[in-house]
């Protein structure tokens, strides 16, 4: 008798072939558009393209540099110290800027060193002339190093908190100092760990979006995610945004490749085993100069976020609250994030389950292609930006009918496949260990399907899923990348309609609505994460 087929692998098919049409919709956008005027999109290779590759690749060397190099010193001073009032605080506002859109930090950075930001006169007295402001290369990458210095350092730690504890024991035991400890047993973890964080980092920073469209300032300071954007919506030369975005799938996919390499860890998982206890003494000159580094570190990641609480806070936040425009923005962005987050849960969780399904009926023998693809298919989105799907449907789209009426669907279903390897983080652990301990008694019984999901599978997925939940409908309500295409004065999202106000110079608006985004999306990650811990606690 033939066993019937299992539904976890049927819908992880179906999952797969979602996840294909949009990919694949998108290339078809770009190959169409560009066999159909391939003379166009030979010569958009002029100079100027030639210029925003070069500084494209030129800010995201300079910004990894700035972040990873401290971030070494940041992380070796934490590991020293691994007990002191505020380290775990510390550590938790070290996450802040994983959780706050870009867009928010880029205006708490204006906030600070802009041209009539809270430094702007002591930076004008330091230059000795008028203070121009941060836009440009140096705005760039003041908000890069904000967002990736944090990281960088909580990953080193991580990679420090591995060493044996039997090393810092003989360590201590032969009188070692600073110097040759840092030589002989933490530099080498951490030359380790470098080449994984410093990929990582230069992957955020080459496909940043956000920040260079609100910081550029220019032509001069454009990357190819943005110039992009700037050839579909300011100059329509669909010729010029296939050759951008091939390009950068070209350069993305190189990076990602390099990091599969490497190991690193692509989606920035930073959770953070207890500190061991450490063996050496520091003395006082190491421990003074370990808490500089600390406060440094520390003022530099607080200061624009504390600088946007400042700005929101001065502004006329009942005012905005009562706007329609506002309402109904946010009212379309919290729908659009909702339905992005289930989506979102609900293809990672068909994923997770074919995945399992598909290694329990081979048992033994190398992994078939199928098994293989809903492993790793999720992943393969990491190769191809949200701009670049937006840019190869609205091609593909502007052939039929309005590209704009389309917009809800191309948020919802970008941003849901975008948040899926961090999705996948969070289920497939807990689906695995219940599978586990299930998988023998469900066949036993005859249990499948919607039954054994609700029956069985649900006690133990009811946090891991929330917690993916909240993480993805934090990344979707913060996103500008596909709601820039296709966003118009019917379909707004907080993200696009704070641009806008910046775009049209009102400060004190872009502020307030900058507050009330960025508390939404941190309650929503201090979600996740708390949901995270119960789920280990449970455990």
């Amino acid at each position: 008798m033939q066993r019937a087929p299992d539904p976890r692998i049927t819908t992880g098919i179906l999952a797969l072939a979602a996840i294909a049409l949009l990919i694949g919709g998108a290339f078809a956008g770009l190959l169409f558009e560009g066999g159909h005027d391939l003379s166009g999109a030979w010569a958009a290779f002029d100079p100027y393209l030639l210029r925003v590759v070069r500084f494209t690749l030129w800010q995201a060397v300079l910004s990894t540099l700035l972040s990873v190099v401290p971030a070494l010193f940041v992380a070796r001073a934490m590991s020293r110290h691994p007990r002191f009032f505020g380290r775990a605080f510390i550590l938790q506002l070290f996450a802040v800027p994983l959780a706050l859109p870009a867009i928010v930090a880029a205006l708490g950075v204006l906030a600070l060193y802009g041209r009539a930001g809270y430094f702007a006169g002591v930076l004008t007295v330091i230059g000795g002339g008028s203070w121009p402001g941060i836009y440009g290369l140096s705005g760039i990458l003041v908000a890069h190093v904000f967002f990736n210095l944090p990281l960088a350092t909580r990953l080193f730690l991580e990679a420090l908190q591995t060493i044996p504890a039997d090393q810092w024991r003989l360590a201590s035991q032969l009188g070692m100092v600073a110097r040759p400890a840092f030589r002989l047993i933490e530099w080498p973890t951490l030359r380790a760990a470098l080449p994984g964080v410093a990929g990582l980092i230069f992957m955020l920073c080459i496909t940043s979006f956000t920040i260079v469209l609100t910081l550029g300032g220019g032509p001069a300071a454009t990357t190819l995610e943005v110039g992009i954007y700037q050839a579909l919506r300011f100059d329509f030369d669909p010729a010029r945004a296939v050759t951008l975005t091939l390009l950068q799938i070209v350069l993305t996919f190189i990076v990602v490749l390099a990091l599969t390499r490497l190991g690193a860890n692509v989606v920035g998982d930073t959770n953070l085993p207890v500190a061991q206890r450490r063996y050496l003494s520091v003395n006082r000159s190491e421990s003074w100069l370990n808490a500089m580094l600390i406060a440094l570190a520390l003022l530099f990641v607080v200061g624009p976020m504390a600088a946007t609480v400042t700005a929101g806070l001065s502004a006329d936040l009942c005012r905005l609250a009562g706007e329609a425009t506002v309402r109904q923005a946010a009212l379309t962005s919290a729908v659009l994030a909702l339905l992005s987050a289930l989506l979102s849960v609900m293809l990672s969780l068909a994923l997770t389950m074919a995945r399992r399904a598909l290694a329990l009926k081979r048992r033994a023998g190398p992994r078939t292609m199928l098994e293989h693809v809903t492993d790793t298919g999720a992943g393969f989105v990491l190769v191809v930006p949200p701009i670049v799907i937006g840019a190869g449907w609205f091609l593909l789209l502007r052939h039929v009918g309005d590209v704009f009426a389309i917009a809800p669907v191309m948020v919802v279903t970008v941003n849901a496949v975008m948040a899926m390897p961090f999705a996948l983080r969070a289920v497939r652990p807990a689906y695995d260990a219940a599978s586990e301990r299930h998988e023998r008694l469900c066949a036993q019984l005859g249990i499948a399907g919607w039954n054994r999901l609700v029956l069985v599978d649900w006690p133990s997925l009811r946090r891991p899923l929330a917690t993916a939940f909240a993480f993805a409908m934090a990344l979707s309500l913060g996103d500008l990348g596909v709601i820039a295409l296709f966003g118009s004065g019917s379909v707004q999202t907080l993200p696009y309609l704070l641009l806008a106000r910046m775009g049209s110079y009102r400060t004190a608006d872009a502020a307030g609505l900058a507050l009330l985004l960025g508390l939404v999306c941190l309650a929503l990650i201090v979600a996740a994460h708390w949901l995270g811990r119960e789920r280990v606690r449970d455990a």
